[in-house]
């Protein structure tokens, strides 16, 4: 007679290779989606963090999500297929958020254009090398506030319950992930001009004010003496505005990210 723990081994080797193949599966998805999600994928965190991350959601997950997902295709082009479907969900779910989440950078780029920091640019690893120092400052504030504030649980909850919109073996969409990029780049670039828009009401007000003094003293200097005095102010007001800013912009990106695909 054949003893329990005997066929109990045996039982756990016959299931090894589905739960192998589902466990690459799911980090398929899940690590494609952390290498972009704002907090937990920026380009600052080292790589081998963010695989170790994608591991550990792997091994949480793996008991709860196998249920739902397919057995090991027979042949290699549809393994193929399934693999690269879930690595281009997770990229997709990712990038959505990735995208939204710039918005206080963004912010931060049209304000320091708005009150004369142009000209001081630095390299910025999401921005490119034309980034403004505001901008990298914004930019940084945005994984910070990402994971002092657990924002970062929306985008990780909507990847697990995308399961359940988008099942394993079933492909993306590829027109409705378009129109979703589409409209999470529009709703990103509307919510910082929003963060902006005292800077620009303000600006408008400056030089309004300083067109009319320079049609009533031609011969001085206006927007040069005016530069300093402009700079001066657009830190000021972002003082007193900057705690509203983040405040704000904390909630569009509760917002948005509920509004993801499982979400």
């Amino acid at each position: 007679m054949t003893p329990p723990l005997a066929l109990a081994d045996a039982a756990l080797l016959e299931a090894l290779p589905g739960l192998a193949f589902h466990a690459v599966l799911l980090l398929c998805r899940l690590g494609a989606a952390v290498m972009l999600l704002p907090g937990l994928g920026e380009a600052e965190v080292p790589a081998t963090l963010r695989l170790t991350l994608a591991i550990g959601l792997v091994m949480l997950l793996l008991p709860v999500l196998a249920p739902g997902l397919p057995a090991m295709p027979g042949d290699v082009s549809g393994l193929a297929f399934l693999v690269l479907a879930e690595i281009g969900i997770g990229l997709w779910i990712g990038l959505l958020a990735r995208i939204l989440a710039l918005a206080l950078a963004q912010a931060g780029q049209v304000v320091a254009l708005l009150i004369g920091l142009a000209s001081p640019l630095q390299g910025d690893m999401v921005l490119g090398a034309g980034a403004t120092a505001l901008a990298r400052m914004f930019s940084l504030a945005t994984a910070a506030l990402m994971l002092a504030t657990g924002l970062y649980e929306l985008p990780l909850r909507a990847l697990v319950e995308s399961y359940a919109v988008l099942p394993a073996g079933h492909g993306l969409p590829l027109g409705a992930a378009a129109e979703a990029i589409a409209r999470k780049s529009a709703d990103s670039l509307a919510l910082a001009m929003q963060l902006a828009a005292p800077f620009v009401l303000a600006t408008i007000f400056l030089n309004a004010g300083l067109g009319l003094i320079a049609r009533l003293a031609p011969q001085a200097q206006v927007f040069v003496v005016a530069a300093p005095v402009q700079i001066l102010g657009g830190f000021l007001l972002l003082l007193l505005l900057l705690p509203t800013m983040l405040g704000f912009w904390q909630g569009g990106m509760t917002l948005g990210f509920q509004r993801l695909p499982g979400g």
